[in-house]
């Protein structure tokens, strides 16, 4: 007779919603959002970029923000400049020439100006990719994100703005992440494209 699994479902399901109510409850962390979207806003607004990194699902989450700007979030607009950094070549090139610490802060390097934004995305706040990326961000005058997790890790303090996910396992950090994500993209459209809206 099969298992069932509606257990693990619900317990999934309610640890997600349970991480949300708490995220939602604390007036900290809702300011550090508005800040969030101030930042983007006025990134996009002067003519800057947005650059994203992180690792693992991190990256396919900083991928998957990058495009929501060049493309589209849910109705038309013109694109708005945005790079996930990370591309194949790239990190196989830097991290056999240099190291894979240097695959993020090379590329930002390369392509980013002063006025540009930089969100790296971290479950453990110590990826030391996404933190050598930050260190460059901050020579070069480009504002830095962190939309992080646990207790923020050392990338918590490096960060001109740290959103921190209070949660103990990287798929509920994870999770608010892309809520965080998709809720700054509305954001910055409702400013920039009202019209959709």
């Amino acid at each position: 007779m099969p298992t069932s699994h509606s257990q693990t479902w619900i317990s999934a399901l309610t640890e997600a919603q349970a991480t949300l109510n708490a995220f939602v409850s604390d007036s900290e962390q809702l300011a550090k959002c508005e800040a969030f979207s101030k930042i983007l806003i006025d990134t996009f607004k002067s003519g800057g970029k947005l650059f994203t990194c992180g690792n693992g699902g991190s990256h396919c989450d900083a991928m998957h923000f990058a495009e929501e700007f060049t493309g589209r979030y849910r109705k038309n607009r013109r694109p708005l400049g945005a790079l996930a950094l990370g591309d194949a070549s790239h990190i196989t090139c830097v991290a056999n020439d240099y190291g894979f610490e240097h695959i993020f802060s090379r590329q930002l390097e390369g392509m980013a100006r002063k006025g540009d934004a930089l969100v790296g995305l971290s479950t453990s706040g110590n990826s030391a990719n996404v933190i050598r990326a930050f260190e460059s961000a901050k020579a070069m005058g480009v504002r830095t994100i962190g939309l992080l997790g646990r207790d923020g890790g050392k990338l918590a303090a490096m960060a001109d703005l740290s959103i921190v996910i209070p949660g103990s396992t990287s798929d509920r950090i994870q999770e608010m992440h892309i809520k965080l994500i998709h809720t700054v993209i509305e954001s910055v459209e409702r400013e920039i494209f009202p019209e959709n809206y």
